[in-house]
């Protein structure tokens, strides 16, 4: 276990309302230095409220949040983090090393510029004024402006919307490296095959609690069920009547199965199509084990801001 000098912030018992909606119903949330810690959840679920309290933007109605053991809104706390949020609303007329430059001062210890570009995959971009960049391009910006401080603590809300997979799978690389130098990082992601790469822990949260909280292994190993997939001409809907069969759908000339029996349902399938080929047996990943998680906690509500 981590010692308590290794926790960057933390959420003990937190509760916020919205009039008479409850967006966090007494959620204790720990993150320790040198982890990627993703959170997940469907909309609703309070991962916003969350980050909003960590960053200290609002307040909890009840419970405790601390970053660096300190309050939240304290200077020298917000000094040692990085955010990149949702949407941004920077000028659109600077050049990106402009940018980069400015963010960089508000800081006691930043990066060279040159480090910041590099890590975030931009260093061609650094002569582009910002309003002439892509989408997927202004996101890789933003991300460069999150870690120039050299923070201790990077919150990263769907920091890869809009990137094709090639700048994807180098922010991943850049996420690496940032906990690799120790730092903390939050994660919170529609792309579940994201937190499965990266997280080391991961917290599940619905209708304002969390709902399960451990390794990526430790959620699927929640989830009984197992996938097949293989080449026949049985009818899909017909295995799905088996017993044991969850689901099973067709893509193409494959099949697709989920089962908590795998064994039996593998032993009647061979029995049932000697031809069968190009069979392959997986257990549930995690978005299997999110949509069970969270399959009782949906909720209509939109998550309040």
């Amino acid at each position: 276990m981590n010692p308590t000098s290794d926790v960057v912030a933390r959420l003990s018992g937190a509760v916020k309302r919205y009039g008479s909606l409850t967006a966090l119903d007494g959620v204790d949330i720990v993150l320790h230095r040198g982890e990627l810690l993703a959170v997940l959840g469907p909309n609703g679920a309070g991962k916003s409220t969350s980050i909003s309290l960590l960053l200290g933007l609002i307040r909890p109605d009840g419970g405790r949040v601390e970053l660096f053991g300190m309050d939240p809104q304290q200077i020298d706390a917000r000094r040692r983090i990085g955010v990149m949020l949702q949407s941004a609303m920077l000028p659109l007329t600077l050049r990106v090393g402009e940018l980069l430059r400015l963010v960089a001062s508000y800081y006691p210890n930043p990066r060279p510029l040159e480090e910041s570009a590099a890590l975030a995959g931009i260093g061609d971009l650094l002569q582009r004024p910002y309003g002439k960049l892509s989408g997927g391009q202004q996101r890789r910006v933003q991300f460069a402006l999150a870690l120039c401080g050299r923070p201790e603590l990077v919150f990263l809300d769907e920091p890869t919307v809009g990137m094709d997979i090639d700048a994807r799978q180098k922010l991943w690389s850049a996420m690496r490296a940032l906990v690799a130098e120790g730092c903390a990082v939050v994660l919170t992601t529609h792309y579940l095959e994201e937190a499965e790469a990266l997280a080391q822990r991961v917290v599940v949260m619905g209708k304002g609690r969390v709902l399960s909280e451990g390794s990526v292994d430790a959620l699927r190993a929640q989830v009984p069920l197992t996938r097949i997939r293989c080449v026949t001409d049985l009818d899909a809907a017909e295995v799905a009547m088996w017993p044991q069969v969850a689901s099973a759908e067709r893509d193409g000339q494959r099949m697709r199965i989920s089962t908590n029996a795998a064994e039996n349902v593998l032993r009647r399938l061979l029995d049932a199509d000697v031809s069968l080929s190009e069979l392959e047996v997986q257990r549930a990943g995690l978005a299997e084990a999110f949509t069970e998680l969270t399959r009782e906690e949906t909720v209509v509500e939109k998550e309040a801001a």
